[in-house]
């Protein structure tokens, strides 16, 4: 095979290997063998299994709308690796704010296919793998790693995903004395690292190609605990130790008229554990070095960048929440009353502020590393910091202002096939302005998996857990206010104020005594 510098095929006729997973592609990419369990059960094939197919199939929806002429404009950008081929835009480095926009536009084009549900798309970890060639020197001895996982994963659009934080199981201990629970490097050899122990929370696993292992909260101090890796899947030793399933259930007892989120949105969270992994020396980035351990959160470029992803996907996920609650109230017939208008424009303004972070975020955005561009951070911390608070708000207005219009609702979509009390349904639980009780139904269903099933729920914590501790998320604000200087600009205008009277009277000469 041609090397990905030297090929002049044109993207459509490259081998796979050499550009992204149509859908079916990426469906195939996901039959590997990896040890995935479920209610005591070992998942042959997630593609094809009632708690994992329909989440794979919205994914591969995503990867066909890269190659379909109608979303390539917006989808994709060329690569910047030489193979000639083409990319997602948040995969390839951003050298300006053109970039950015053009990253955050595809960003929000592949969440309207999910409808902003999706937190793990494939897309998610490209806030980190972009940063893989723009700051390869980081990861040194080990910064080639760096730059050929950039390049693989922009060519190929890879879906990896993430786990960063230690289990919450004796969290008042050192790691070191966790070692039989937490990551670590139990002994080198001339193959690699075997890895054992376990991360939280790794979010739709069972569905990508890789995980990246890094450390994100109390500071380590033992050289065992310094490590960061990527970790295919299907490497021996290698579990996922899934929660229960939604999409499972939503397919066992109802239908996709009941559950029309839960069915196929359910990223399935779950405990990753490694037991005597052998990591290859290279898929390692950092090890031994605790200050880039403990850093790489930070200094990496990754925090900025996520919060981007974040950001335009919640707005999305806004956009959609908005409009399914005026077509909610409109139905229940309160759609004039002027406190329903009110919760409905408190609704938007959240979303607004979620798409104004993300145009902050890009319009002025930072120099970076040998010439790129970061988003800029103070408006990243801002999103981490209102982001919980706005998905709280957003659960509180919809059941408030929905009432009991989410609960007037029959058992499931079965009823309707009954010819015995169909009738019943139509006359009693039709809705407002001659809208059908069928089409009621469906509407008040969607609004209720979306902010009252243990599906909305999830999304709930997900959301307020998405950003990190939210405490240190406001501390970081402060943090890196008095490192860029803008406390300091703060103070100076108190001082300057404090500087134009005293005891006996104005100092400033522009004021009259």
């Amino acid at each position: 095979m041609p090397s990905a510098e030297s090929t002049t095929e044109t993207p459509e006729a490259q081998p796979s290997g050499l550009r992204p997973f149509t859908g079916a592609e990426y469906l195939e990419s996901l039959r590997d063998g990896r040890e995935i369990w479920l209610y005591g059960e070992r998942i042959k094939d997630v593609t094809v299994h009632p708690a994992f197919r329909n989440n794979a199939r919205t994914i591969a929806n995503m990867y066909d709308a890269l190659w379909d002429p109608a979303d390539r404009d917006v989808l994709t950008v060329p690569t910047d690796t030489g193979n000639g081929g083409f990319t997602h835009p948040f995969f390839r480095a951003p050298v300006d704010a053109a970039d950015l926009r053009r990253s955050r536009d595809a960003i929000a084009a592949w969440q309207r296919r999910c409808y902003g549900w999706l937190g793990r798309s494939p897309d998610y970890k490209a806030s980190f793998l972009a940063t893989l060639g723009a700051k390869a020197d980081f990861y040194a001895p080990f910064g080639d790693n760096a730059r050929r996982w950039y390049k693989e994963c922009q060519e190929r659009v890879l879906h990896v995903n993430h786990a960063l934080v230690h289990p919450p199981v004796d969290r008042h201990l050192r790691p070191e004395q966790v070692s039989d629970v937490y990551v670590h490097v139990d002994r080198e050899t001339d193959a690699g690292l075997v890895v054992s122990g376990a991360k939280v929370v790794a979010t739709g696993s069972a569905l990508t190609n890789y995980n990246f292992i890094a450390h994100h909260g109390l500071r380590i101090k033992e050289k065992q605990f310094g490590v960061v890796f990527m970790a295919p899947m299907d490497v021996p030793g290698v579990k996922l130790l899934c929660r229960t399933s939604y999409e499972m259930t939503a397919a066992r007892t109802a239908s996709p008229f009941d559950y029309p989120l839960s069915s196929r949105m359910d990223e399935n969270d779950a405990v990753i554990v490694f037991d005597q992994a052998l990591i290859p020396w290279e898929n390692v980035f950092v090890y031994g070095d605790l200050e880039k351990a403990n850093t790489f959160f930070h200094d990496s470029g990754f925090m900025p960048r996520f919060s981007l992803h974040g950001a335009t996907r919640l707005a999305v996920k806004f956009d959609f929440i908005c409009g399914l609650l005026m077509k909610a109230v409109e139905i229940n017939g309160t759609d004039e009353f002027r406190q329903v208008q009110g919760n409905i424009g408190e609704l938007m303004v959240w979303r607004h502020l979620m798409w104004a972070l993300s145009d902050a975020m890009i319009e002025r955005c930072r120099p970076w590393a040998d010439g790129y561009v970061q988003p800029n951070e103070e408006y990243a911390l801002t999103y981490r910091t209102l982001a919980p608070m706005a998905y709280g708000k957003m659960r509180e207005i919809v059941q408030h202002t929905a009432g009991s219009g989410l609960i007037y609702l029959n058992s499931g979509v079965a009823d309707f096939h009954n010819p015995e009390i169909r009738p019943y349904l139509d006359r009693y639980l039709r809705g407002s302005h001659g809208t059908d009780a069928e089409q009621r139904v469906k509407v008040m269903k969607l609004l209720w998996d979306a902010v009252g099933t243990e599906f909305g729920g999830r999304q709930e914590l997900y959301e307020r857990n998405h950003a990190g501790n939210p405490d240190d998320n406001r501390a970081q604000v402060l943090r890196r206010g008095n490192q860029a200087g803008v406390t300091d600009d703060m103070i100076a205008l108190v001082e300057q104020c404090l500087s134009e009277y005293d005891l006996n009277g104005w100092t400033a000469p522009h004021l009259a005594t």
